[in-house]
């Protein structure tokens, strides 16, 4: 009879028997028992696999714990934003926030949009705007002051007369010639701008061609050119003369009087149809004929006329002591 181990498993465990078999090879007594240090070493991996998933279930709630605070704050905030629509300040909602405060989102107003208080402006806060200015008309209604009336200005000299006048050249407005055909013989220049008016005056006129000094142009309308004429008119006696009248614009003018006497005192007088200031200048000779250019330099306000006025004054002869008009221009 001889004794054979034999191991065999039984569930996750290992046992060890110790069996007497004969010599027939039959079990004739049976001992065995439990290896101690194999159940001591599968206990102590049992224990370890139950901690190891004890931290893990432990782990796996808190990271679900702290995930569930994380979505409550976020639905918190986003509950706050909502709050905030636009509406909500005017209308004094509830909160911490006082009725007709703005709540700022630190995001200056970038896009442009206007409210009823004008365009966002960078800096201020949503719906923040500068206070609207007081109304004002518009320009379209504002009516414009009217523009200063240009000062009147209003003098006359006496020159000397040079030997031949160019009135195409000195009229560049307007110029009229007188004595052509006769007394009452006028020539004017053409397409000119009409401003010097004939308006008679008291006596007779005679024309005549015996001038010291001549005239020419070549802009004439009943006569295109001439150049050489001495003609002229006159009339005689004291108080007689020409009166004359230049349309006002507004604007600097210079007129040009080109005029004579024969043995007397003749005075030039220019006003204003308006009334207002005046100016004058005397040409005299009592023994024989004299000419003259008198220069008046105005600014007549539009509407208003340039009075002018050749009169003789005082005469040194019974023979017709006289006033002479040859030609005015206008430039």
């Amino acid at each position: 009879m001889s004794s054979t181990p034999v191991r065999a498993r039984i569930g996750p465990q290992w046992t060890v028997w110790l069996a007497t078999v004969d010599d027939d090879g039959r079990a004739v007594e049976v001992e065995g028992s439990v290896a101690d240090e194999d159940r001591a070493q599968a206990q102590s991996r049992t224990a370890l696999r139950r901690v190891t998933r004890a931290r893990q279930r432990r782990r796996w709630a808190v990271e679900g714990v702290a995930v569930l605070v994380c979505l409550v704050v976020l639905i918190s905030y986003l509950a706050s934003r909502s709050d905030s629509r636009p509406g909500d300040d005017q209308a004094g909602g509830s909160g911490d926030v006082p009725a007709g405060a703005v709540r700022p989102t630190g995001h200056p107003a970038i896009d442009g949009r206007t409210v009823e208080a004008g365009p966002a402006m960078p800096g201020l806060r949503p719906r923040q705007r500068p206070p609207s200015p007081d109304p004002t008309p518009s320009a379209s209604a504002s009516v414009a002051p009217p523009a200063s009336p240009r000062p009147v200005v209003l003098s006359v000299t006496r020159g000397e007369m040079p030997a031949e006048v160019d009135l195409t050249a000195v009229g560049t407005r307007d110029w009229m010639h007188w004595g052509e055909r006769g007394g009452r013989s006028t020539v004017r220049k053409r397409s000119g701008s009409g401003e010097i008016v004939d308006a008679g005056g008291a006596g007779s006129r005679v024309g005549w061609d015996g001038n010291q000094e001549s005239v020419r142009w070549s802009d004439g309308s009943s006569e295109r050119s001439a150049r050489g004429r001495s003609n002229g008119v006159y009339t005689c006696g004291a108080g007689n003369g020409f009166t004359l009248a230049i349309a006002g614009s507004g604007e600097p003018r210079t007129v040009q009087l080109y005029g004579g006497i024969w043995m007397a005192r003749g005075r030039l007088e220019a006003r204003l149809s308006t009334g207002g200031p005046s100016s004058a200048a005397v040409l005299e000779d009592p023994y024989t004929s004299q000419s003259a250019q008198f220069t008046i330099r105005s600014t007549v306000p539009k509407g208003a006329r340039l009075l002018l006025t050749w009169t003789v004054e005082k005469v040194f002869t019974p023979r017709c002591g006289n006033v002479g008009l040859q030609a005015v221009a206008v430039r």
